[in-house]
C-alpha cells in the first residue's frame, strides 16, 4: 500500500515526541508499505516567528512573511528525517519547492495549483520514507508561498491524491472526529465514518479538526482520509464519500464557530443592484461573507445584515466607507457592527429525507431563551447567529435535544 500520514506540531511538538512519529513511520515502512509523510512545524513555532514579524510590520500577507514563517517546516522535516535514519530507516526531506509544490502568488493563504509527485516516487524507488514539508509551496516566480493556517493538512491530502495513494492518515492530538467539541460537551461521541460533505460543512463551521480545503480535495480526487491520535493506535474516523447508511443519521454534529461578526447598513436604496454593489466591494478585497438577510422597509428603503469573520469585521467596515461612500453614508453612519455574536451549526446528510430538524433545533433554543439573529440552511446543515454568550448553552443544549450522546441505531426519529 501507498499510506500519506500527516503529523501537525503537537505530534512534533518536541524531540521525543519526533522520535515516537519516526517509530511510526519505520513501522509502517516495515509492513512493506510506500511511507510519503508530512509534516507541520513543532508546536508554537509558526506563531512565535509570526510574532517576529510582527514586530516589524503588522502585514501578514507579505511576501517575506512567507519567507519567515515557513522554516518552522524546515526545521521538522529535518529532525523526523534524521530520527528515521537513527531507527535504521532510510529517509529524504523535501521541502515545498523540492516536491515540488506549485502555488498561486497569494501569500500567506496559497492556493494549490499542481504537484510534481517525481521526486517523492523516487524516494520510494530507493527503499526511502519520504518526510515533506506541510503549509508551503512555490509560485511561478519561485518566491516561496504559505497555505494558511492548518494548510499541512492540505497539504497531506494533496500529496495523496497526486501519487495516488490507499489512504491519507491525518495524525492529531484529538483520535478521531466528534459530534461535538469533547471539551464542551463531555458526552461527545466519537464518529466511525462521516461523508466527504458532511465533514466540510463542520470543518467551514467552526471544527478545528481538519482543514477546509484538505477535505475539498479528498472529495474531489477520491482520497479516503482517516483523522487519527499520533498519541494512541485506536482507529479513528474515516472521511469517505456518503454510504447509504449515512443517511439514517439526520443530525451527525454541532460546531460554534466563535470568530464571527455581524455587519448592518440601514436605509439602503430598495433598488435592483444595491446588494451587488456592497458585496462586491468586499469581494474585491478578499472579505468572506457568509450569512445574509435583507429586509424591506414601509418607507422603500431596504436593510442588510451579514456576518464576516471578526478579523476582517474592521477591514470590511473601512473598505464600505471608501468604496460604496454612496451607500453607507460619507462616515458610515448608516453602519452598525456586533463582534459579541457566534454561529451555531447542525450538520447531517440525513437532513435531506427527513421533515422537522429546523422545528426541533428552533425548539430546543427556544426553551433556553436563546435569541435567534439570522438563519442560514443548506441541504445538510442548519446555520444560526446567537449572542456569543449563548454558545456553550446552545451546543450542549443541540447536542442533547439531537440525542448526539446516543448511539445511532438509539436516537430515535424526529
Amino acid at each position: 500500500m501507498l499510506i500519506v500520514q500527516k503529523y501537525g506540531g503537537t505530534s512534533v511538538g518536541t524531540i521525543e515526541r519526533i522520535q515516537n512519529v519516526a517509530k511510526r513511520c519505520v513501522d509502517a515502512a516495515a509492513k512493506g508499505h510506500n511511507i510519503a509523510v508530512v509534516v507541520s512545524a513543532m508546536s508554537g513555532e509558526t506563531n512565535r516567528l509570526l510574532k517576529l514579524t510582527a514586530q516589524i510590520q503588522d502585514d501578514p500577507n507579505d511576501r517575506e512573511v512567507d519567507v519567515i514563517v515557513s522554516t518552522g517546516e524546515q526545521v521538522s522535516v529535518g529532525l523526523l528525517a534524521l530520527a528515521i535514519r537513527k531507527l535504521g530507516g532510510k529517509a529524504r526531506s523535501f521541502l515545498g519547492h523540492q516536491v515540488k509544490i506549485l502555488t498561486d502568488s497569494t501569500f500567506s493563504r496559497a492556493r494549490i495549483v499542481s504537484i510534481d509527485a517525481e521526486p517523492v516516487k523516487a524516494a520510494f524507488a530507493a527503499g526511502e520514507i519520504a518526510v515533506i514539508a506541510g503549509f508551503q509551496g512555490v509560485d511561478e516566480g519561485g518566491s516561496i508561498t504559505t497555505l494558511g493556517r492548518g494548510g499541512s493538512d492540505t497539504t497531506g491530502v494533496a500529496i495523496a491524491a497526486a501519487l495516488g495513494a490507499d489512504a491519507c492518515e491525518i495524525y492529531t492530538d484529538v483520535d478521531g472526529v466528534y459530534t461535538t467539541d469533547p471539551n464542551v460537551v463531555p458526552d461527545a461521541r466519537k464518529i466511525d465514518r462521516i461523508s466527504y460533505e458532511e465533514m466540510l460543512e463542520l470543518a467551514s463551521l467552526g471544527a478545528k479538526v481538519l482543514q477546509i480545503r484538505s477535505v475539498e480535495l479528498g472529495m474531489k480526487y477520491g482520497v479516503p482520509i482517516h483523522v487519527r491520535s499520533s498519541f494512541s493506535d485506536v482507529p479513528g474516523t474515516w472521511v469517505v464519500p456518503e454510504e447509504k447508511e449515512m443517511e439514517q443519521v439526520v443530525v451527525s454534529g454541532v460546531t460554534v464557530a466563535k470568530d464571527e461578526a455581524k455587519i448592518t447598513v440601514e436605509d439602503l436604496p430598495d433598488v435592483p443592484g444595491v446588494a451587488a454593489k456592497l458585496l462586491s466591494a468586499l469581494a474585491d478585497g478578499a472579505i468572506v461573507v457568509d450569512m445574509i438577510l435583507q429586509n424591506q422597509s414601509w418607507d422603500g428603503t431596504t436593510d442588510m445584515t451579514f456576518t464576516v469573520p471578526l478579523g476582517d469585521r474592521k477591514r470590511a467596515v473601512e473598505i464600505l466607507k471608501g468604496q460604496v461612500p454612496e451607500l453607507v453614508g460619507k462616515d458610515g453612519e448608516r453602519i452598525s457592527w456586533d463582534d459579541d455574536v457566534c454561529k451555531v451549526s447542525i450538520v447531517g446528510v440525513g437532513m435531506r429525507s427527513h421533515a422537522g430538524v429546523a422545528k426541533r433545533m428552533f425548539t430546543v433554543l427556544a426553551s433556553e431563551n436563546i435569541n435567534i439573529q439570522l438563519i442560514s440552511t443548506s441541504e445538510i446543515k442548519i446555520s444560526v447567529v446567537v449572542a456569543k454568550k449563548y454558545a456553550e448553552l446552545a451546543l450542549r443544549a443541540l447536542h442533547a435535544g439531537f440525542g448526539l450522546h446516543l448511539p445511532p441505531s438509539e436516537r430515535g426519529t424526529l
